[in-house]
C-alpha cells in the first residue's frame, strides 16, 4: 500500500577525502527514510490510531533497519533553527578569553554544562580532538552564568531554553510512537524523561560550530567529528548543511541528508540496550571538507537522556543486557570522550 506520509530517498554518498591519508569513502546506496510528521506536530494533540499505526510502521522500519530517520513537518521550523544558530555563531566568533568562563566543568550544578573547546571532545578516542566547537546547555537555571551574547531582543540564554523546550515536547511525542512500535505501553519511554530540563537528568542541547579547516593542516588522522555512537535515548539534529555520514549495515558510511525544516532523528546507544537491539545506534562522523573548502558548519542536537536514577532494562523481559542506571552509563561514557574529566 502506498502512504502518503514516507518517502525513502536513496543517497549515494560521494568520494571524500579525508585528509591527506587520502581514506575515501565507498559509494554505496542506502535508503534513509523521511518520514511526514505532520500527524503529530507540536500544534496537534491527538493523532487519531489510523495515524498513529502509520507512523509507527513506518518508525519502526527506520530504526530497526537504518536507525536514522528524518522527520518533516515536526513544527519546529527552519527559521526557528536558524535564529538558534545565528546567535550561537556569535558566541563560537568571540575571542577566547571571553568564552574561557563558559567552559564545561566550571559549573558545579552539571560538569556537562557549557562551552568546549576545539579538540576538547575525542568522540573516536583512537584519533587526535575533534575539529570542532560546543556550547552544551543542561541547566536552565537563571541563576548561572549565562554568555551575554543576544540575537536582537532575546538573549543567549532565552533562545537557547526556549529552543530546548520545543526539542523536549517533539522527543517525549518520538519516543510515544516508538512505544507503540514494539506495542509497549505508550509511556514505557516517555515515563523514564519525565525531569527533563532539570538536574535530574542530563539531556542537554549542544550548538555545534565546525570553523573553517585546511585538511593539510590537521593531525593525522583527525576529523571535523570522530566516529561514533550516541549514548542515550535518542538524538536530534538540526543541520545547516550536509556532512553528516552514517555507517550503514554493510559497513560503508552515506551522507544523511539536509532537509531545510526537518530533522535528523537517530537511536542511541541506552536505546538499543533497552529495546533488547530491535531498535539500532549505528556510527556516524563529519569529515574534513575537500581541500578547496574554507566554509564553516553548523549543527543543533538534542541528545535525549532518561532521568539520571533510571535503571534501564530490557523492556521484552529478557537478560540480554544486564540493568544500567542511566546516570552511570553516561559518566562512563564521558570518560571516553573526555579522558576522566
Amino acid at each position: 500500500m502506498n502512504r502518503p506520509f514516507s518517502v525513502f530517498v536513496s543517497l549515494f554518498s560521494s568520494t571524500q577525502r579525508l585528509s591527506h591519508r587520502k581514506m575515501r569513502t565507498r559509494s554505496s546506496k542506502m535508503a534513509i527514510p523521511v518520514l511526514d510528521f505532520t500527524s503529530y506536530s507540536l500544534d496537534k494533540k491527538d493523532l487519531s490510531d489510523e495515524q498513529l499505526k502509520v507512523l509507527s510502521e513506518d518508525m519502526k522500519k527506520a530504526f530497526t533497519e537504518v536507525g536514522f530517520v528524518v522527520l518533516t513537518g515536526t513544527g519546529i521550523t527552519h527559521e526557528e533553527v536558524s535564529h538558534v544558530m545565528d546567535t550561537s555563531k556569535k558566541f563560537f566568533l568571540l575571542p577566547e578569553k571571553q568564552k574561557l568562563p563558559f567552559s564545561r566543568g566550571n559549573f558545579s550544578q552539571n560538569t556537562n554544562h557549557g562551552w568546549v573547546s576545539l579538540e576538547t571532545e575525542k568522540l573516536n578516542p583512537r584519533r587526535p580532538g575533534d575539529l570542532k566547537e560546543a556550547f552544551n546547555v543542561v541547566l536552565l537555571e537563571s541563576d548561572i552564568s549565562w554568555p551575554s551574547v543576544k540575537s536582537q531582543e532575546d538573549s543567549f540564554q532565552e533562545i537557547h531554553k526556549s529552543f530546548f523546550l520545543r526539542c523536549k515536547e517533539l522527543s517525549l511525542r518520538v519516543l510515544r510512537v516508538m512505544a507503540h512500535c514494539l506495542d509497549l505501553d505508550p509511556e514505557v519511554f516517555v515515563a523514564p524523561h519525565r525531569n527533563i530540563g532539570t538536574d535530574k537528568n542530563s539531556t542537554a542541547l549542544r550548538s555545534l560550530y565546525y570553523p573553517p579547516v585546511k585538511s593539510e593542516d590537521a593531525k593525522e588522522g583527525q576529523l571535523r567529528c570522530g566516529e561514533h555512537s550516541d549514548y542515550g535515548s535518542i538524538t536530534l539534529l538540526f543541520q545547516s548543511s550536509e556532512g553528516l555520514e552514517v555507517r550503514s549495515r554493510s559497513g560503508e558510511y552515506i551522507a544523511a541528508p539536509c532537509i531545510p525544516g526537518g530533522v535528523l532523528v537517530n537511536i542511541a546507544d541506552l536505546m538499543q540496550r533497552w529495546t533488547s537491539d530491535q531498535f539500532v545506534s549505528v556510527l556516524h562522523r563529519v569529515l574534513l571538507p575537500p581541500p578547496d573548502d574554507s566554509s564553516t558548519r553548523q549543527a543543533m542536537a538534542f541528545f535525549v537522556h532518561p532521568d539520571d536514577d533510571s535503571m534501564i532494562t530490557c523492556c521484552d523481559g529478557s537478560d540480554k543486557y544486564p540493568p544500567v542506571s542511566a546516570g552511570d552509563y553516561l559518566i562512563e561514557r564521558f570518560k571516553n570522550s573526555y579522558g576522566h574529566k
